[in-house]
């Protein structure tokens, strides 16, 4: 069975009183500190030990009233989730924590993020409507704030999920759009991508993948 963190349920208080304030430096290095341990944990392979440390440094966090901070444990804590299959629990720290924290804030970022990681889930979970929503969130967001990297991001998000509806013509228009805009921008950081994507185009139709 999968295992909720107990360390997100909450709401994250957004007023700093005076003694709050007092404890910040020091819990602010507590979260750093279980947040180095959970990323050690996550590139050993150690994902249980990986969700327990980013759950502490998520409460850390929370505790100082460093929101920023407070929502990037979040969001990895959401992918280690993934990381598991557990995409019931890696939705719900997005969508329940996370994303409100960063509404919140305004942080316009980490929105983008969490859309994207909502996408990246629901397309996981063959919930291809809901991912295809976040993933158009996102773009719209990137364009809003001429974020290129987070709107080329959406778009081959996008195109993920044409993939698996098979709808492959449309695919091929997004990965070329996606290719303009990035060549446009002198963006070189997606090739991979787009080029894993259309080989997957092509495997696809010929039936050999």
């Amino acid at each position: 069975m999968a295992q909720k963190s107990p360390y997100v349920q909450q709401e994250p208080s957004f007023g700093l009183g005076a003694i709050q304030i007092a404890v910040s430096s020091m819990d602010d290095a507590d979260g750093d500190t279980y947040f180095e341990e959970a990323d050690k944990n996550e590139k050993s392979g150690d994902l249980d030990d990986a969700l327990t440390f980013f759950g502490k440094a998520a409460f850390e966090y929370n505790s100082s009233g460093n929101f920023p901070r407070y929502g990037a444990s979040l969001l990895r804590l959401s992918n280690i989730h993934f990381l598991q299959e557990h995409y019931t629990e890696a939705e719900q720290v997005i969508l329940n924590v996370a994303l409100k924290t960063y509404s919140r804030l305004g942080n316009r970022s980490g929105q983008m993020a969490s859309y994207s990681q909502l996408g990246k889930i629901y397309l996981a979970a063959n919930k291809l409507t809901q991912s295809l929503w976040f993933y158009s969130q996102q773009g719209i967001l990137a364009r809003q704030t001429n974020n290129n990297s987070s709107y080329i991001d959406s778009i081959l998000g996008i195109v993920q999920v044409k993939i698996k509806k098979k709808e492959f013509s449309m695919a091929i228009k997004d990965i070329n759009r996606a290719e303009l805009f990035a060549k446009n921008t002198k963006n070189n950081q997606f090739k991979g991508q787009i080029k894993q994507a259309r080989n997957t185009i092509a495997e696809k139709r010929t039936g050999t993948y």
